[in-house]
């Protein structure tokens, strides 16, 4: 019986490597290090807040409103990271690939294995923030490392399937761009879902379809409050399948990704 790659040694060995190589090389050169991994999402945060909690008034039916915003944009920093480092991996590590012969799907996983480590740190960030803001800790909070597993997924499956393109037509890089700033004002993460609710009910089921949209509020509703309109109770009225949705359309692009970069992976050195 064949042994799949990832449980070789050596292939283990090298992911590690790369892992630590890449988290390192992240914050290289800077004065203040690491502790980037921490003020990034924490300055967004702070802006984020001052322009649409204090100016805009938004959210100001939501429970602990601010570890609310936090908790949103720590996620969708994680994801932009995930998939930017990870999209870009194979290109990065052209001369690596050129000169010794392993698993390419190693160089993606180690890229976005540091958008992970980055996650963890603010994790703890966004628990003290709750923790300072009155939310008592609850048995859900166990269950929220099974939601960011669904969202390393989907990053995961995106690096792999735009990474593979990305070899040979480096423009995705630039889309890709363009389409999260995009996504960003498609989901929660300023603005509550009652608000579109409020204008249109289609609408707000369409957009809590959103793998993205499912995460993060399942997240708040999890860890911050059980008044977080989610996927699964809103959507779930009408339909209890369509819930399931969101998590299909993570395996079909995890698969379908995988598939594709392992199939498109053979001439990644001919092509970088």
């Amino acid at each position: 019986m064949a042994i799949p790659n990832f449980l070789y040694k050596g292939n283990r060995v090298l992911l590690k490597e790369l892992t630590k190589t890449d988290f390192k090389l992240r914050y290289q050169g800077s004065i203040l290090g690491y502790l980037w991994a921490l003020l990034r999402p924490l300055m967004m945060f702070a802006i984020l807040y001052v322009v649409f909690g204090k100016l805009l008034r938004f959210g100001g039916d939501i429970p602990h409103y601010p570890v609310y915003l936090l908790a949103g944009t720590t996620l969708w920093a994680f994801f932009t990271e995930c998939t930017n480092q990870g999209i870009q991996a194979i290109v990065t590590r052209g001369d690596l690939i050129r000169k010794i012969c392993f698993p390419k799907y190693i160089v993606v996983v180690s890229a976005t294995l540091t958008a992970v480590i980055n996650l963890l740190i603010n994790m703890v960030v966004v628990a003290i923030f709750a923790l300072l803001d009155g939310i008592a800790p609850s048995w859900t909070w166990l269950l929220a490392p099974l939601v960011l597993f669904e969202f390393y997924c989907l990053a995961l499956g995106i690096s792999f399937l735009f990474g593979a393109i990305n070899v040979k037509y480096r423009d995705i890089t630039s889309i890709w761009d363009v389409l999260t700033q995009a996504l960003f004002y498609a989901v929660p993460i300023i603005y509550p879902i009652s608000m579109i609710i409020a204008t249109s009910s289609i609408a707000a089921k369409i957009i809590l379809l959103n793998p993205i949209a499912q995460v993060i509020q399942d997240f708040r509703y999890l860890v911050i409050t059980p008044e977080t309109i989610t996927t699964w109770g809103y959507v779930g009225e009408t339909n209890p399948a369509l819930p399931f949705i969101p998590i299909l359309l993570v395996i079909i692009l995890l698969v379908w990704g995988s598939w594709y970069f392992r199939k498109k992976s053979k001439r990644f050195a001919e092509e970088i």
